[in-house]
């Protein structure tokens, strides 16, 4: 079954099932620990097991990596994906309209096909190694800004990091902080933000994944603090800093935080 086909229904199937319980009680009890370490939530568990039974019933992968489950065998012949099948999850909970169906599916370490929908809006962003980025079908390009003091950014630390965060709030026009990596990542990709940086060293290949395909392919730049690719492993947390951007600033991001 093709991969974007598979994606648009089982997001169909999530966006009915979860959307009546975001901003209820019952959608935002914790029903368990998820691989990562954090409260797996019942719109969390409700969209995951929809996903993986929709996986397994028609072999899509070998290996999914998911944010809840961790490392699971589907039966396939070859692939792994990397799920996160609600990414922004307090967004979900509160009914705040910016959480995500994140899916990447991957051969050899290699990310090939990406898919990251918000399951609030249903806008779609999409990407295919080599064959360019789109957002409801459209091509997307990242901005074209060249300086920080123009630019828009997400940036996401940790409280001993404020220093080295307020340096680079302080040379940017905007900052902002949406609540969902992937979908933040996304974006990047369509121009709708010049960066998005995390330095809270506990990245998830399950919320990067499909945003990094997306934001790549769209002619951005996503790397570490020292400037390296990111690595994607067979497991949930890589916790790396992250940061993507439309490529022009990329450099200049990476002095002001080191």
């Amino acid at each position: 079954m093709d991969f974007f086909s598979a994606c648009t229904t089982m997001a169909a199937s999530v966006r009915d099932a979860i959307n009546p319980l975001c901003g209820t009680y019952e959608g935002g009890s914790q029903v368990g620990m998820g691989a990562d370490g954090t409260p797996t939530k019942l719109i969390d568990k409700v969209a995951e097991d929809l996903i993986v039974t929709y996986l397994k019933e028609h072999n899509l992968c070998k290996i999914l990596i998911s944010e809840e489950i961790g490392k699971i065998s589907i039966g396939g012949e070859e692939g792994t994906i990397y799920l996160d099948p609600v990414d922004g999850t307090y967004n979900a909970e509160k009914s705040i309209p910016f959480y995500a169906l994140s899916v990447a599916y991957a051969e050899k370490g290699q990310v090939l096909r990406a898919f990251v929908q918000n399951l609030a809006t249903g806008e779609v962003f999409t990407a295919e190694k080599g064959k360019g980025a789109y957002m409801n079908g459209c091509p997307i390009r990242v901005s074209d800004v060249s300086g920080l003091h123009t630019s828009a950014m997400s940036i996401y630390g940790k409280h001993f990091e404020q220093d080295r965060i307020f340096h680079l709030m302080q040379k940017i026009r905007r900052f902002r902080q949406f609540g969902a990596s992937a979908l933040e990542i996304s974006y990047v990709a369509a121009g709708r933000i010049d960066g998005f940086v995390d330095l809270r060293s506990t990245l998830r290949v399950t919320d990067a994944a499909a945003g990094v395909l997306i934001c790549e392919e769209a002619g951005g730049l996503v790397t570490d603090l020292q400037g390296r690719m990111i690595a994607f492993a067979d497991e949930v947390t890589i916790g790396t800093c992250l940061i993507a951007t439309n490529g022009h600033l990329h450099q200049k991001v990476i002095e002001y935080l080191r």
